[in-house]
């Protein structure tokens, strides 16, 4: 498989103010991947109030970063309330859950290697 330099999504070969690449969805939670490598990802979230991601492990450091609005993690059992512009090292192997008290969107950088 070639190995391409480019972002996922072309609109990133320009600057772009990341929290209007994704719009909310009522009840959702919405996804979109802006750059993939063997050595990780960058993703961008929409969480609409009340949604969550349910507690996991994933066997690579991530690094969350808060873009619009406000939520809350959970990692190793303690709360965090981040809000935008405050962002959080999310530990490989260590268990955490994400929860949007009110709206908000995140970039999640995870790190493969």
């Amino acid at each position: 498989m070639p190995h391409d330099d480019k972002p996922v999504d072309a609109a990133l070969e320009q600057a772009v103010e990341l929290a209007t690449l994704v719009d909310y969805q009522s009840g959702s939670i919405v996804s979109r991947t802006l750059v993939r490598k063997p050595t990780g990802t960058v993703t961008l979230f929409a969480f609409d109030a009340g949604q969550e991601l349910s507690e996991h492990t994933a066997p690579f450091d991530a690094l969350v970063q808060v873009v619009d609005g406000q939520g809350e993690l959970t990692l190793g059992g303690q709360s965090v309330r981040l809000a935008a512009g405050q962002a959080l090292v999310m530990p490989a192997n260590v268990p955490h859950a994400v929860r949007a008290t009110e709206r908000f969107k995140m970039l999640l950088t995870m790190i493969r290697s």
